[in-house]
């Protein structure tokens, strides 16, 4: 049987939610071993971020998006992710 860690990637828009249409987007990502700030983009570009996630193990499973206003303005994504636990000895 696998045995599985979890861990999550949170994007966020972290620039003006007026018109701007290159907002900035942070990116945090929470594993076992604490939370890391992984950078910030000057546009919405998540695939870099996933990208480093899945470098070390981790697939993503879910992906759950939260619009805000009308008409829908994309305001957070976050990403459940998992990896195998290695087994110890």
């Amino acid at each position: 049987m696998t045995r599985w860690e979890y861990a999550r990637l949170e994007y966020h828009a972290a620039g003006d939610l007026g018109a701007d249409r290159h907002m900035d987007w942070e990116a945090v990502f929470h594993h076992p071993g604490g939370v890391q700030r992984w950078g910030r983009d000057e546009r919405f570009d998540d695939l870099r971020h996933l990208n480093r996630a899945g470098a070390s193990g981790w697939e993503s499973y879910h992906r759950n998006a939260v619009m805000i206003d009308r008409p829908h303005r994309l305001y957070s994504v976050t990403y459940s992710l998992r990896r195998p636990v290695k087994p110890s000895g």
